[in-house]
C-alpha cells in the first residue's frame, strides 16, 4: 500500500510538473483573436518568442494543418504564406465566409508541443435598414408609430431613433434566423406637434461591420391656422371721420382658404368693405366700437384673432404736446425766480455785515451865521474843528 501511495504521489508530482512546465513553455508561442467582415480578408499570426528550431504549423478547427513551416498540405489556395521565419509563421485567408468562423492552432514542436489559439470571428453587417410608419400624413397632437428593421446581420445590431437633434427612445426585439443570424426590430412611438412638419426621424444601425448605416422618413405634420390681426391705418388713435384698414393673416397646412371677418355681438356696418383678408371702414364713428374677430379654417381645425376698436373724439390727444411745453416753460421761470430770490438773500446777508463810513466837512457854526460872509468867517479852519460825522448804508 505504501509502495503504491509512493509511485502515485511521484506520478502526480512528474504530471504537475509536466503541466508547470507546459504552462511556463506556452507563453512562448502567442496569437491573437480576429474579427473580420463577411467577404474580406484575415490574417493569422503564430508568433515564437525565443525558438530553437522547433518547427511552427497552423491548424484549421477541424485540426487539418494548413501550414506545415512554409508547406501548405491543405488543398485551399485561399490560404496564403505572408511570413515565415524562426519566429513567425503569418497567414491570410481572403473571402472569409461564415463556414471560416473557429479556433485555429497554432503549434510549435517541442517537448511537450506547444499551443496557441486563435479564434476567428466573421462579421456580417445587416442589410439596408428600412423605416415603416403607420401614418404618411399626420395631424398636430396626433401620436405615430414607427418601425425600422435591420435583418441578417452578426452579431445583433442595435438600433438608435433621433427625431431633428433629440434622441428619442425605441423598443428594440431581437430575433434569431438561420445560420446564426440575427433580425433586430425597433418600435418608436411619439407625438406630433406643428413644429415637427418637415422635421426628419433617422434610424441609426450600429453595428461592427458597418459605420454611418442609417434611413431617415421627413414628416409630414398638418396643423390649424395660425391667425393674426395687423392694423394698417391708422398708426397712433382711432378718432371719428378717420378710416381703418386691417389685414388678416393666416397661415396652416393645408393653407385655410376661407377666411372671415365677423364683429362679436353685432353686424359689420354696413359700408365695411372686406376683400380677402383685409377689412376697410371709412369715416369712423363711436358706433363702430367693438370686437372685429378674424376667422380662418383649414381641414384640421379653426382659429380667429381679435382687434378691439375704440374710436376717439377727432380732437382727442392734440392738447398733449402743448400741455407738456406749458409745463416745461412753467418749470423752467419757476428755477430763475427761485435763483433771483437766492441771490438777493445771500447779497443782503453779505452787504449787513461789511458797513461803509466817511466823512462830512460841513463848517461848524455855518448854521448860525447872519450872511454868507459870516459863514465863510465862521468857517476857517472849520475842518480841523468839525466832529466826525458817520453815515451807514445797506
Amino acid at each position: 500500500t505504501s509502495y503504491i501511495k509512493s509511485v502515485y504521489n511521484i506520478r502526480v508530482n512528474e504530471s504537475s510538473y509536466v503541466a508547470l512546465i507546459c504552462g511556463l513553455v506556452s507563453q512562448n508561442l502567442v496569437t491573437d483573436n480576429v474579427s473580420v467582415v463577411e467577404g474580406e480578408m484575415a490574417i493569422i499570426s503564430c508568433r515564437v518568442k525565443d525558438n530553437d528550431d522547433s518547427v511552427i504549423q497552423l491548424l484549421n478547427p477541424n485540426r487539418q494543418t494548413i501550414y506545415f513551416r512554409d508547406v501548405r498540405p491543405l488543398k485551399d489556395a485561399r490560404f496564403q504564406l505572408v511570413n515565415f521565419s524562426e519566429n513567425e509563421l503569418r497567414v491570410s485567408l481572403s473571402n472569409v465566409s461564415l463556414s471560416d468562423e473557429g479556433r485555429y492552432v497554432c503549434q510549435l514542436y517541442t517537448d511537450p508541443p506547444q499551443e496557441a489559439y486563435a479564434d476567428i470571428t466573421v462579421l456580417i453587417p445587416p442589410s439596408n435598414p428600412i423605416i415603416e410608419s403607420r401614418d404618411d400624413v399626420l395631424s398636430e397632437g396626433n401620436e405615430t408609430e414607427m418601425t425600422c428593421s435591420a435583418m441578417s446581420s452578426k452579431p445583433a445590431a442595435s438600433i438608435r431613433w433621433m427625431k431633428g437633434n433629440k434622441e428619442l427612445p425605441g423598443k428594440p426585439k431581437v430575433e434569431v434566423t438561420y445560420e446564426r443570424m440575427y433580425t433586430v426590430t425597433s418600435r418608436l412611438t411619439f407625438t406630433v406637434s406643428k413644429e415637427d412638419d418637415g422635421v426628419p426621424v433617422v434610424c441609426i444601425v450600429d453595428h461592427p461591420a458597418v459605420k454611418d448605416f442609417q434611413a431617415q422618413k421627413h414628416l409630414e405634420v398638418q396643423y390649424k391656422p395660425e391667425v393674426k390681426i395687423v392694423v394698417e391705418f391708422p398708426q397712433g388713435l382711432t378718432r371719428e371721420g378717420e378710416n381703418l384698414e386691417l389685414t388678416c393673416q393666416a397661415k396652416g397646412k393645408p393653407q385655410p382658404q376661407l377666411v372671415k371677418w365677423v364683429k362679436v355681438d353685432d353686424d359689420v356696418p354696413s359700408h365695411a368693405v372686406i376683400t380677402g383678408g383685409d377689412l376697410y371702414i371709412e369715416n369712423l364713428n363711436k358706433s363702430y366700437n367693438g370686437t372685429y374677430r378674424c376667422m380662418a379654417a383649414n381641414a384640421v381645425g379653426e382659429s380667429y384673432d381679435d382687434y378691439i376698436l375704440y374710436v376717439y373724439d377727432s380732437r382727442a390727444g392734440e392738447g398733449a404736446p402743448r400741455t407738456v411745453d406749458h409745463a416745461v416753460i412753467g418749470g423752467v421761470v419757476a428755477v430763475v425766480v427761485f435763483a433771483m430770490l437766492c441771490l438777493l438773500i445771500v447779497l443782503g446777508r453779505y452787504f449787513a455785515r461789511h458797513k461803509g463810513t466817511y466823512f462830512t466837512h460841513e463848517a461848524k457854526g455855518a448854521d448860525d451865521a447872519a450872511d454868507a460872509d459870516t459863514a465863510i468867517i465862521n468857517a476857517e479852519g472849520g475842518h480841523s474843528n468839525s466832529d466826525e460825522k458817520k453815515e451807514y448804508y445797506i
